[in-house]
């Protein structure tokens, strides 16, 4: 039997891409491997959002490549974002590479290793940007089993002037709603338990389909099946969250008290360079608007260090702004001059080791933050799902809801009791160790 090793690079949106083509792969009688020494075929889920995410995709392909010239791997392939966007210096650059299938064209992926290995070389899998895969196979759950990403639109509208991905992934589409549904019954049915949403931007979610935003109307239908526990939402644009997404969140018990809105900057002029569509102002009033609505909410942002031409002084605005705001979980990138974006040409572009220096002191400021934070939660009973255990130590690893996967923190629970993978149990906050807390099992479950 063939055996294919698949690497998945970037966000969790090119994972939801990943976890279809391992289901159409494994629908065509692949079988998989981890062990690069057993794979026949190499695939590989590129990314291009910013420059290291860029170089760790070709220096994968490389990699790969070398072990298809020394070893028994017949095949490999370059799928996503990467292939997208320089599919033709990728078949000049690196014929190792055998076929390159572009963002939306996901739905090929069986076809092209079919291809590669029948001697059909040098092959390019392509749709339209226009085009939304139209994916209905069982995906392959890689995320443990009990969480899952729920990608509900593809594309971008908003063309921010550092971003590529309009051009490599098109405008903004939504999935058609029964669609969604379809896939969360069927990722809860394989023992799901948390949804988290996804897109470039999960707020504007319908517009093009049902001529208003339609988030709370999902979110509402979602919060309708059985068996699941938790549904988060990443990726909502400020100017986008209303009323009636606040209320929503409020009123379906499922929805977690979490939202991630990426701001990038807080400077006036920065914001306008950026073409981002918020101003000061407007993000001081939505997250003071999030907090007096949803008092226990956890804000996750975003922001970009070094952006062209910001100042010292707008720098420092920034920083004051992080400061006063007090984000629960907050990140920051240096700014990458991503090439074919406005941005990229701009003249005033700012040193690496500034950008980088800036970048740091905003972590800094954010760890101290997110230590007190997690101090004051000390005494607090919390929600959450156990993620595995520390047998040395006999505690187990949890997540509140205040913890999205991969990104966030973790609870580390003592109890002498059995617990499973995927089991909610509520805890009592008894400290906290930096990003972490740590907690004793409450025994009186409040569901």
């Amino acid at each position: 039997m063939i055996k294919i090793i698949f690497v998945s690079l970037g966000c969790d949106k090119n994972l939801v891409d990943s976890e279809k083509m391992l289901g159409l792969l494994a629908d065509r009688g692949y079988a998989f491997t981890d062990d690069e020494k057993e794979a026949d075929v190499a695939v590989v889920n590129t990314c291009t959002f910013i420059g290291d995410a860029k170089e760790e995709s070709i220096q994968t392909l490389i990699d790969l490549g070398t072990l298809k010239q020394s070893g028994h791997l017949k095949a490999l392939i370059a799928a996503g974002c990467l292939a997208q966007r320089y599919s033709e210096e990728i078949k000049t650059e690196l014929p190792e590479v055998d076929a390159v299938v572009g963002t939306m064209a996901i739905e090929k992926i069986a076809d092209a290793v079919d291809d590669v290995l029948a001697g059909n070389r040098n092959r390019e899998y392509m749709e339209k940007l226009a085009y939304l895969a139209g994916v209905k196979n069982r995906r392959i759950a890689s995320t443990g089993g009990y969480y899952a990403y729920l990608k509900i639109a593809e594309g971008c509208d908003k063309r921010c002037t550092y971003c590529v991905i309009p051009s490599v992934r098109g405008r903004y589409r939504s999935v058609p709603m029964e669609d969604l549904i379809r896939e969360a019954q069927d990722l809860v049915s394989q023992g799901v338990k948390e949804l988290i949403l996804v897109a470039q931007e999960t707020t504007l979610y319908g517009a093009d389909l049902y001529g208003k935003k339609s988030l709370s109307v999902l979110l509402r239908r979602l919060n309708e099946i059985n068996d699941l526990k938790w549904i988060r939402i990443l990726y909502c644009y400020p100017e986008e969250i209303d009323e009636d997404l606040i209320r929503t969140m409020r009123e379906c018990e499922k929805v977690v008290h979490y939202l991630d809105l990426p701001i990038q900057h807080a400077s006036d002029r920065i914001l306008k360079r950026m073409g981002r569509r918020t101003n000061h102002d407007d993000l001081c009033r939505i997250i003071q608007l999030l907090r007096q609505e949803i008092p226990d909410i956890a804000l996750r942002t975003t922001l970009i260090s070094g952006f062209p031409g910001e100042t010292q002084e707008e720098f420092e605005e920034l920083y004051r702004f992080v400061n006063e705001t007090e984000f629960d979980r907050l990140g920051v990138f240096a700014y990458s001059q991503e090439e074919d974006t406005p941005a990229a040409s701009f003249p005033d572009q700012i040193p690496e080791e500034i950008k980088e220096n800036r970048r740091s002191e905003l972590m800094e400021l954010q760890q101290e933050i997110a230590f007190e934070k997690a101090e004051s939660l000390s005494g607090q009973l919390l929600y959450c799902v156990i993620e595995g255990k520390l047998y040395e130590d006999e505690v187990y690893i949890g997540r509140t809801y205040r913890d999205a996967p991969g990104v966030d923190g973790y609870i580390f629970i003592q109890t002498d009791e059995s617990l499973m993978s995927g089991d909610f149990v509520w805890a009592r906050v008894t400290g906290s160790r930096d990003y972490d807390l740590i907690g004793e099992l409450y025994h009186e479950s409040a569901e």
